[in-house]
């Protein structure tokens, strides 16, 4: 029988027994645009623990529209869990995240990776204009009225977190618009309350960052921006001790899926796809074959982001398609 909880979750309830939980309410104050070993944790927090925070939006302005920030990308943090070492994986379950103010910003022009070169040099809209979207949280709904953008757009919210991280391995510091293997700016629509977020720690602490929250997004980020805002976020750690995993892992009610970021897309796609093959032989009972046997007839995949310094594509299965243990 598989466990009722998502599998990382088992697994790091078994490897880190008998913690005492704390909650934590931290309000940031520093905001860091860089993934780096180098800046001091800004709260420690346990295995088991709860965060109850905020962030900013990806210029720096907070939940009550002060400039408190520079971007890209500001990132509330760094969380240093205690008993994190390299070669463990930090699991990071998000629990909640909801917008916290009624304006959100997004560009409005399509970015030049995600269209034919020569339609640039054809467009009519040439400004790179930044609109503004209301958001109306009772409604569930963001809608935008501009002069500009014909029809008037009404959408519905899907919020969801751009950058969830860690310290770089080899004490890099790495932009906060840039995806890697330790998470960062992955772009992903799909990262919403209710996903578990796997991440390698690669410093002592891991060192966790979150930021650049949407109210929603579509897939591939074709504008290179989602709805952003700020937001209220809550999310859980716990640690797999001894654990390998090369690239970020994330696990919901669905799917499990793998986040693999390089440019060229296809060297996205290819880091993605291995790391999803070790996975499966690793944590579901495949062989190698197996696994290539399974993921040829089962595997989709998904483009997070044409945008941002290295691209970020999906490779993901569905659960119920898995094989009973």
């Amino acid at each position: 029988m598989r466990s009722p909880l998502p599998f990382a979750l088992a697994l790091a309830a078994f490897a880190a027994p008998g913690l005492h939980a704390d909650t934590h309410r931290f309000v940031p104050t520093q905001f860091y645009n860089t993934y780096s070993f180098a800046h001091p944790p800004a709260l420690r927090i346990k295995p088991g623990d709860r965060v109850i925070t905020t962030t900013i939006d990806a210029g720096g302005v907070d939940r009550d529209g002060k400039q408190v920030a520079q971007g890209p990308n500001p990132q509330t943090g760094p969380f240093y869990v205690d008993g994190a070492e390299p070669g463990d994986v930090l699991v990071v379950r998000i629990e909640k995240i909801e917008t916290n103010r009624t304006t959100a910003y997004s560009s409005s022009l399509l970015a030049p990776y995600a269209v034919d070169p020569a339609s640039i040099a054809t467009r009519i809209d040439r400004d790179a204009k930044r609109v503004t979207w209301q958001i109306d949280k009772a409604a569930g709904v963001a809608r935008l009225t501009d002069p500009d953008v014909r029809p008037a757009l009404t959408l519905p919210l899907r919020p969801m977190l751009g950058c969830v991280g860690v310290a770089p391995a080899r004490k890099e510091a790495i932009s906060s618009a840039s995806p890697g293997a330790f998470g960062g700016n992955m772009d992903y629509a799909g990262l919403n309350a209710g996903v578990t977020v796997m991440l390698p720690v690669n410093e002592p602490g891991a060192l966790l960052f979150v930021g650049d929250g949407h109210a929603r997004q579509g897939e591939g980020e074709v504008v290179g921006t989602g709805l952003e805002t700020s937001m209220d976020v809550e999310f859980t750690v716990d640690l797999i001790k001894k654990k390998t995993a090369s690239w970020p892992r994330l696990e919901n009610e669905t799917y499990l899926m793998v986040l693999g970021s390089a440019r060229p897309l296809l060297q996205a796609l290819q880091h993605a796809t291995t790391e999803m093959q070790r996975w499966l032989v690793a944590d579901h009972g495949f062989s190698e074959r197996g696994a290539a046997s399974f993921m040829g007839q089962a595997l989709e995949y998904e483009v997070a982001n044409v945008v941002d310094p290295n691209f970020t594509v999906v490779a993901k299965v569905r659960k119920g398609l898995l094989p009973p243990r």
